[in-house]
C-alpha cells in the first residue's frame, strides 16, 4: 500500500487531474499482487531451498508505510514458523519517521515491537531516524541494524548514529542497498566510508575502529542471514569463506609494520588487490577471473539489453512519472514541520 506517496493509492490517484487518473490507476493495478499470493511465493521459496547448503531465503517485509497490519503479522508468522530471520527497511528518511507518528502516534520501531516483530531474528535496514528510546529498545530486544552508509549519502536520507548504536552494544551489519557511490558494490570502499564518516570532532569523541568496521562487514552481516553463525568468521566448523589479498599490492611501496594488519586492510585494500575468493571451500575467483561464470559475457548481455530502445509501455511510464512528480512533491509540503529533531552528531558550528 502507499506505493507512490504515504497515503492510499486510490486516494492519491483521485486527487490528480482527471486526464492523469486512468494511467495512474492502471499503473497501480499492474503492480498489484494480493497478500495471499505473496505469502504463497515466500513459502514456496522457503520450501524449495530448505536443504540447499548455499541458498537460504528469509522474510523481507519492505517498510512500515508499504505494509498493512495483516501483512506485518503474516511476515512474523512465517518467520517464526520457518525459523528464518527478517530484514525490514525502517525510518530511512525523516518522512518515514513522520509517517510512523501519523499512523501509530509513536515510532516505527515501537510499533514493530507492539506487533511482536523485534528481536534477534529482525534486522532493521537503515535506522537513520530512530530516537534514543528506539536505540534502547533495539539493544534490549537484541534487534539488529544494517547500516547503508553510501546509500544514505546518495539518497540524502541522513546519517545513522552508528556510534550510538555501538555504544549500546547493538550488532550493526554493513550493507549497500543497491545504491553505492560508484554503482559497483565495492564493500572495501564502503568499509572505508563508514570508518571516516562517523569520526566525530574532538580528541576523545566516539569513532568506529577498523576492527569494528570489519566485524560489521563480516560477522555481524552474517548474523543477519539464515546462515547465522556458520559464516562471517574463520573458526573450526565454520564454512571456508575466504577473501585473499595480494599483500604486496595492498602495501606497496611502503607500509609501516607497526600498523595492525586489520587497520591496513580496512584503510588501504582495494578490490584490484583481491587475489582469490573461496565460498564454502570452493574457489570461485582466482587471478582476476571467475571460475563459474563468464563475466565478460554477462556484462555484454547487460550492455545489450540496456542499449535497446524503450518499449511503448516503458516510454508511457516515464512520461507518467514526469507528469506526476509535481503532485508527489506537493504532497509532502509541511510533512516535516514540527518534527523537532536534534542531531546526534555535531557536524559544524553556526556562530
Amino acid at each position: 500500500m502507499n506505493r507512490l506517496v504515504y497515503e492510499a493509492d486510490d486516494a492519491f490517484a483521485a486527487r490528480l487531474p482527471a486526464e492523469m487518473r486512468p494511467a495512474m490507476e492502471e499503473y497501480f493495478r499492474r503492480f498489484t499482487l494480493p497478500l495471499d499470493e505473496q505469502v504463497r511465493i515466500v513459502e514456496t521459496l522457503l520450501s524449495a531451498h530448505r536443504d540447499d547448503p548455499l541458498i537460504r531465503c528469509q522474510v523481507a517485509p519492505a517498510n512500515l508505510h508499504w505494509l498493512s497490519d495483516r501483512a506485518l503479522e503474516a511476515a512474523g508468522e512465517i518467520s517464526a514458523r520457518a525459523a528464518v530471520p527478517m530484514h525490514m527497511h525502517l525510518v530511512e528518511t525523516p518522512y518515514q519517521k513522520a509517517y510512523a507518528k501519523r499512523r501509530t502516534e509513536g515510532t516505527a520501531l515501537a510499533y514493530l515491537h507492539h506487533m511482536g516483530l523485534t528481536g534477534p531474528r529482525m534486522t532493521i535496514g537503515h535506522g537513520v531516524w530512530m530516537t534514543e528510546d528506539d536505540i534502547a529498545l533495539c539493544a534490549a530486544t537484541g534487534t539488529r541494524i544494517c547500516h547503508n552508509c553510501s546509500s544514505n549519502f546518495r539518497l540524502k536520507s541522513g546519517m545513522a548514529p552508528i556510534n550510538r548504536f555501538l555504544a549500546q552494544g547493538i550488532p550493526v551489519a554493513l550493507g549497500l542497498d543497491e545504491a553505492g557511490i560508484n554503482d559497483d558494490r565495492d564493500m572495501l570502499q564502503e568499509m572505508r566510508l563508514v570508518l571516516r564518516a562517523h569520526r566525530e570532532p574532538g580528541i576523545d569523541a566516539p569513532q568506529p575502529s577498523p576492527s569494528s568496521v570489519l566485524r560489521m562487514a563480516t560477522e555481524h552481516g552474517a548474523l543477519t542471514t539464515p546462515f547465522g553463525g556458520r559464516i562471517g568468521h574463520l573458526s573450526p566448523g565454520a564454512s571456508a569463506d575466504l577473501v585473499m589479498f595480494d599483500w604486496r599490492s595492498v602495501t606497496y611501496p611502503y607500509q609501516n609494520d607497526a600498523i595492525p594488519p586489520v587497520d591496513v586492510l580496512v584503510q588501504r585494500a582495494k578490490s584490484t588487490s583481491v587475489k582469490s575468493v573461496m565460498i564454502d571451500g570452493e574457489i570461485v575467483y582466482r587471478d582476476g577471473r571467475f571460475t563459474r561464470i563468464d563475466r565478460d559475457a554477462v556484462l555484454a548481455e547487460i550492455a545489450a539489453r540496456f542499449a535497446r530502445p524503450l518499449t511503448a509501455a516503458e516510454s508511457a511510464r516515464r512520461e507518467l512519472a514526469r507528469q506526476v512528480f509535481p503532485y508527489v512533491r506537493s504532497f509532502y509540503d509541511g510533512w516535516l514541520d514540527g518534527l523537532g529533531d536534534e542531531p546526534y552528531y555535531r557536524p559544524s558550528g553556526r556562530d
